[in-house]
C-alpha cells in the first residue's frame, strides 16, 4: 500500500452501507480498536465482534483483500507509515519521484489530499464543530503539539477576535495540568494530533474528557488514539513529497472553520472586530495611507 492510497479504515467506512448486518457488525468492531483489532489471529477477531469466521473472510475480500493475511499486511503497512521519521519519508518520495517540478509534484499531492479529506468529512459533523466553538457558555482550549502548536495558534488568534472566553494550551506536561484545573463539564477542546502522537497530549485529552469536556481532533489519515473519546473527528490527508508532513489540508479546514463561527457569532464579532480596531488605531500599530 502506498501513502496516497486509502486507509482500510477509510474502506470500511465507505462501505459500510453495502455489508451484510453480520459484515457491519465486524466492522465497526474493527473500527471501535483500529488497527489493532486486525492484528490478531482470524478467530479471535470473529469472536470479538461475535460473528462467524466466515464472516470475516466475506469482508475481507469485500474490502479488496485476497485473504485475511493480506488484509493483516496492509494493516502492517500502514502501522509502518505511521511512524516514519522524516528521513524515512523522504527516502519513500525520492525512491518514486517523477521528473517534474518540485513546485507541481508538491501541488499535486495538496490537492489530491484536499480532495480525499473533503471527500471524508460530515457537513453535519462539521457544523456540529463549529457550533461547539461558536457557544461562548463553553470554554474553548485550544491544544497543539511539537509541530501542530502553529496551527493551534493560528487558530487561537482568530478566536480571541471571534469570542470571549478561550486559552490557549501547551501540550507539555508541565504545564497544561493548570489549565485542565479550570476545565468544567461541557467544556470544549480542539486538539491537534498527527502521526508520532504524543503521549502528553493523549493523556491530557483523557482527563479532559474524565471532566466532561467535549473533544473535537483535528488529526491525520491514520488518525490519533485520541479519536476513540473525540466527539468530532477530522481525519486529514498530511503525505507530501517532502521529509516533514504537510499542514495545507488541515489549514485549509481551520480557515472554513473560522469563517463558520464568525458567521455564527457575527453580531458579536462585528463589534469585537470594531473595538479591536479603535485599538490598533490608538497604538498606530499599523501604517495608515490615508
Amino acid at each position: 500500500m502506498t501513502e496516497v492510497e486509502k486507509t482500510i479504515s477509510d474502506r470500511i467506512h465507505d462501505m459500510l452501507d453495502s455489508f451484510t448486518r453480520a459484515e457491519r457488525q465486524l466492522a465497526l468492531s474493527v473500527l471501535e480498536n483500529y488497527p489493532a483489532s486486525g492484528l490478531g489471529p482470524l478467530t479471535a477477531l470473529a469472536k470479538d465482534a461475535e460473528v462467524s469466521v466466515p464472516t470475516v473472510a466475506r469482508m475481507v475480500q469485500k474490502l479488496g483483500f485476497n485473504g485475511y493475511p493480506e488484509f493483516q499486511a496492509g494493516i502492517r503497512d500502514e502501522l509502518s507509515a505511521q511512524i516514519k521519521t522524516p528521513i524515512a519519508k523522504h527516502d519513500t518520495w525520492a525512491e518514486a519521484a517523477p521528473s517534474e517540478h518540485i513546485l507541481n509534484r508538491f501541488t499535486q499531492a495538496v490537492m489530491e489530499n484536499v480532495r480525499l479529506t473533503l471527500g471524508h468529512i460530515d457537513p453535519d459533523d462539521f457544523d456540529q464543530a463549529c457550533a461547539l466553538m461558536a457557544d461562548e457558555k463553553r470554554h474553548l482550549y485550544i491544544v497543539g503539539g511539537r509541530i501542530t502548536h502553529t496551527l493551534a495558534e493560528y487558530m487561537f488568534l482568530h478566536m480571541q477576535v471571534i469570542r470571549r472566553n478561550l486559552t490557549q494550551v501547551q501540550s507539555s506536561a508541565n504545564t497544561w495540568p493548570h489549565y485542565l484545573l479550570n476545565a468544567q463539564e461541557g467544556d470544549v477542546f480542539l486538539i491537534f494530533d498527527v502521526r508520532r502522537y504524543e503521549n502528553n497530549t493523549l493523556k491530557l485529552a483523557d482527563m479532559a474528557r474524565e471532566r466532561g469536556a467535549r473533544i473535537i481532533l483535528m488529526t491525520d489519515q491514520w488518525r490519533s488514539p485520541i479519536h476513540q473519546i473525540a466527539e468530532v473527528c477530522f481525519c486529514n490527508r498530511i503525505v507530501a513529497p517532502s521529509a516533514w508532513d504537510s499542514m495545507a489540508t488541515a489549514l485549509l479546514l481551520l480557515e472554513t472553520m473560522i469563517s463558520a463561527v464568525q458567521t455564527l457569532n457575527w453580531g458579536e464579532t462585528r463589534e469585537r472586530v470594531e473595538e479591536l480596531e479603535g485599538m490598533f488605531d490608538q497604538t498606530k500599530l499599523f501604517r495608515k495611507f490615508t
